[in-house]
This record gives structure tokens, C-alpha cells and sequence, in this order.
């Protein structure tokens, strides 16, 4: 049996934010098979930023390092535009993107490379609703 995120909510979808197109497709071909949840992409924050209040997030997997406006600011200002929505943060580099605690909008921290069953487990561990979300990871 394929896990799902919570139902409750079916028009809820999964928001990717990589400034790398086919990266960010091969994440959510894999996120979409595994979870059965619409994912939607966006290759530029600037897009994702407009798009977001009429998509009705669960969930924002998001890069850190992008151009024109990092991964940061990006949630920043996305979570103002959708407040309690969680986010997951992805990153090549090996140290943690923020100064001091992680911002509270931020669930957890993914480090590439992983595979798409890692990012979509921990979307079904953050996914609102979810049995047992958790807030630190």
C-alpha cells in the first residue's frame, strides 16, 4: 500500500521551489508516485511567490542557495502569504543556511543528494494534519 498524505484536505498540493528544472522535476515525478498529491514547480521564487496564495499549499520543499532571492527570504515572505504552512529546506552545502535557531516555518532540513522516498517521507512526517507531525526534525 502506497502511503498518502492526509485527505482531509485533496486540494491541497506540494510546492517545489529549485532553481534547477530537471532536479526539481525528478523530485516531483518521484514525490507525485510516491504520495499520489498533486506537486507543483517553480523553477524562480519570484513565480512561486505570485502563484502561491492561489494553490493552496500543504507543504513547501524549497532550495536554499537560488538566484535573485535565496531559499531564506523565499520563506520569509511565503509564509506571510500562506501563515502555518510548513516548510522543507534543501541544500548542497553541508552547513545549515540560517544563523542561530531555524526559523520556525522551516520543519526540516534536507541535505543532496537524496532520493525522492526521503523528501516524500518527511513530507508525510510534516504534511499538516499528519499522524505524528512533527515540528523539530
Amino acid at each position: 500500500m502506497t502511503p498518502t498524505v492526509n485527505t482531509s484536505s485533496p486540494d491541497q498540493v506540494i510546492v517545489m521551489l529549485d532553481d534547477e528544472k530537471s532536479y526539481v522535476e525528478l523530485l516531483a515525478g518521484a514525490v507525485t508516485e510516491l504520495l499520489g498529491r498533486k506537486v507543483v514547480t517553480f523553477t524562480r521564487a519570484r513565480d512561486a511567490l505570485q502563484a502561491l496564495p492561489a494553490l493552496s499549499p500543504g507543504i513547501v520543499v524549497t532550495d536554499f542557495f537560488m538566484p535573485q532571492m535565496d531559499g531564506l527570504q523565499f520563506v520569509e515572505k511565503a509564509s506571510a502569504l500562506c501563515p502555518g504552512v510548513p516548510f522543507i529546506m534543501i541544500t548542497g552545502h553541508s552547513t545549515e543556511p540560517w544563523q542561530g535557531e531555524r526559523p520556525d516555518a522551516i520543519r526540516c532540513l534536507l541535505q543532496k543528494p537524496f532520493g525522492g522516498k526521503r523528501l516524500a517521507d518527511e513530507i508525510l512526517r510534516h504534511w499538516p494534519g499528519a499522524a505524528g507531525a512533527d515540528r523539530s526534525a
